[in-house]
C-alpha cells in the first residue's frame, strides 16, 4: 500500500442521515487515526476492492492548483500511472470530465476504443485496476477531484450493475466524505504533496518544454494531440513536483535543473 499523506483531525457533523457504513470513517478521522484500513473495510462492503481520491486544488492564493492524491493501491501502479501519462487514455477520467454523471465500467466494456487504451486496461489489470465506479466533483475553492473505487472483476455483469446502482447514494456519500475530510485536512492544514520531487513524466517534460518557448495551454494542448484540461492536469502535476508556485516558477525551476532545454 503507498504511503498516503497524513490527514490531521476532522471533526466531521453525524446526521440521522449518515450511513452506518460510513460511521467508522467519521469516528477515524475526528481521532486522527490512519484512514486506510478503515477505507479498504467500507470499500470492501461496497463490493469493489480498492480505493483512489485525486484532486486539483490551488494550496494558497498565491499558488496555482497542484495535485494531491490518496489512494490504498500499490505505490508501483501509482508511480507507473503518473510515468506512463495514462492520464490522457484513462476512461475513468475521460467520461467523467464536465459531467455529473457517475461512471460505472468495466475492462470489457471500455476495450477497442484504441491501442492505446486496450494496453492501459491491460496494465491496470494487473494492478487490481479491472472495473469499477468513478465520478468527478468540484466546488469554488477546489479545482477538480475524482474518486474512483476499483475491482479485480474485468466484467460487471447486470446483477452487479444493480447491485451498485442501489448503493449509488452512499457511494457517492463517501466521496463527499472523503472531499470533505481531505479538504479540511490536507488543504486547509497546508499540507504539501507527496508528489514533491517525483521525477517529470515524458510528456510533463514537453509540457514543460513547449512553455518555455512561449506556448499557451491551447497552443501545447494543439501541437501534443491532447484536450487543454490534460494539458492543464499535466502542468498541476509539474508544478506539485518542481514545488513551482506558478508555471513561471516551474520554467526557471526546470531549466535550473537541467529538465528541459532553453
Amino acid at each position: 500500500m503507498i504511503r498516503n499523506v497524513r490527514i490531521g483531525k476532522v471533526a466531521l457533523p453525524r446526521t440521522p442521515y449518515t450511513p452506518r457504513r460510513l460511521i467508522p470513517l467519521i469516528e477515524a478521522v475526528g481521532a486522527g487515526i490512519p484512514l486506510e484500513s478503515v477505507l479498504t473495510s467500507i470499500v470492501n462492503q461496497l463490493g469493489f476492492d480498492s480505493f483512489m481520491f485525486g484532486m486539483s486544488a490551488c494550496p494558497m492564493l498565491t499558488h496555482e492548483s497542484q495535485c494531491y492524491a490518496y489512494t490504498t493501491l500499490s505505490a508501483e501502479w501509482v508511480a507507473r500511472y503518473d510515468q506512463m501519462d495514462y492520464i490522457e487514455v484513462d476512461p475513468r477520467v475521460l467520461k467523467t470530465r464536465d459531467s455529473p454523471l457517475p461512471l460505472i465500467w468495466d475492462s470489457i466494456s471500455e476495450r477497442g476504443v484504441d491501442a492505446q487504451t486496450d494496453a492501459f486496461l491491460d496494465d491496470a489489470a494487473k494492478h487490481g485496476v479491472s472495473s469499477g465506479f468513478a465520478f468527478e466533483f468540484r466546488d469554488v475553492h477546489y479545482v477538480r477531484g475524482l474518486m474512483a473505487l476499483n475491482s479485480i472483476d474485468p466484467v460487471l455483469d447486470d446483477a452487479r450493475r444493480e447491485s451498485i446502482g442501489e448503493m449509488l447514494g452512499e457511494v457517492l456519500l463517501l466521496g463527499t466524505y472523503f472531499h470533505e475530510i481531505f479538504r479540511k485536512g490536507v488543504i486547509d492544514e497546508g499540507v504539501p504533496p507527496l508528489a514533491r520531487g517525483a521525477p517529470l513524466s515524458q510528456r510533463q517534460r514537453e509540457c514543460l518544454e513547449l512553455a518555455a518557448r512561449g506556448n499557451t495551454t491551447e497552443d501545447i494542448a494543439f501541437k501534443l494531440q491532447i484536450s487543454a484540461r490534460t494539458a492543464q492536469y499535466h502542468f498541476d502535476c509539474i508544478r506539485t513536483k518542481l514545488a513551482a508556485a506558478n508555471r513561471q516558477e516551474a520554467i526557471a525551476r526546470g531549466l535550473a535543473q537541467g529538465l528541459i532545454r532553453a
